[in-house]
């Protein structure tokens, strides 16, 4: 799971179903099955992740006590969601099993991770894009599919290479990678409903640092993404708005987790993910 402030915002998913690929819990059900399904794939956003330090503490041994934009997104569309997203995922990890993750199912130097300590939001073997293509088979009234991923690639080049990271060739990785996501969901799985990559939000937008970097990685997102047929929903300028009145800071304007000592984690608030939610539901026109 991301724990630097990279100059990147951060960006992801969440998941909350259990359906095929070896998924054994129950199907928590945040909206009506008849209206469709809803498949959340990405990392620790989408999972709404809660920092160790947070108050009051998480209780990481209780996936469904973790709530992201996707379950606020399946409640305003009355659709069932499957939420299959996992902290610290890469573009690679969710593609390949064994794939380095920065804390997905590995983390750097350690074959430790998220995944094999605690509960995720839905049970399953192998990788999120397995799931996905058992998911889809079974679920042909699924209305939509969101997805955020790649910060974590970033996080994890600077983690174990420091100043020797190559932002560049990270970007162009994620790009291949996103591609093929897109490709599997379209075309492997046959999937012509709709799919919303969400771009990343800057931590601060103010700092040019923080700014540069969400705008390098939104740039391929929309790229990958306008060339796969893909919908962006624009994460980054709802927490823009959203913090203007705040002077550019999400931390002040309550978009993050606020920490004991009066900075703020990485990770979006209950607000921040309402803001994603509504984001997407914009996108879509919902």
């Amino acid at each position: 799971m991301p724990r630097r402030s990279l100059a990147l915002a951060v960006l992801v998913v969440a998941v909350i179903a259990a359906v095929g690929a070896g998924a054994t819990s129950a199907d928590p059900v945040n909206g009506s099955d008849a209206n469709g399904t809803y498949l959340a794939l990405g990392d620790s956003v989408a999972f709404g992740y809660v920092p160790p330090n947070a108050v009051p503490a998480p209780n990481y041994l209780d996936a469904h006590s973790f709530v992201g934009y996707p379950e606020l997104l399946a409640q305003r569309l009355n659709e069932r969601v499957s939420n299959v997203s996992c902290p610290g995922e890469t573009t690679a990890s969710l593609l390949v099993a064994g794939a380095p993750s920065n804390g997905c199912e590995n983390s750097p130097g350690s074959p430790v991770g998220y995944a094999t300590l605690y509960p995720l939001h839905v049970q399953y073997q192998g990788t999120q894009m397995a799931y996905a293509l058992h998911y889809l088979a079974a679920h042909k009234h699924t209305q939509l599919i969101t997805i955020d991923v790649g910060a974590n690639d970033a996080f994890l080049c600077q983690e174990t290479q420091g100043a020797q990271c190559d932002l560049r060739a990270v970007g162009t990785e994620i790009g291949t990678n996103l591609a093929s996501i897109f490709y599997d969901l379209r075309v492997v799985a046959g999937y012509t409903g709709r799919i919303v990559a969400l771009s990343y939000y800057s931590l601060s937008y103010t700092d040019p640092t923080q700014l540069g970097g969400a705008l390098f990685l939104n740039s391929i997102i929309q790229s990958v993404a306008a060339a796969s047929g893909v919908t962006v929903a624009d994460g980054f300028d709802a927490f823009g708005a959203a913090s203007a009145t705040s002077g550019g800071d999400p931390c002040q304007a309550g978009l993050l987790i606020k920490l004991p000592d009066g900075t703020c984690n990485i990770h979006p608030s209950p607000v921040g993910h309402r803001v994603l939610a509504a984001a997407i539901a914009a996108a879509i026109g919902a």
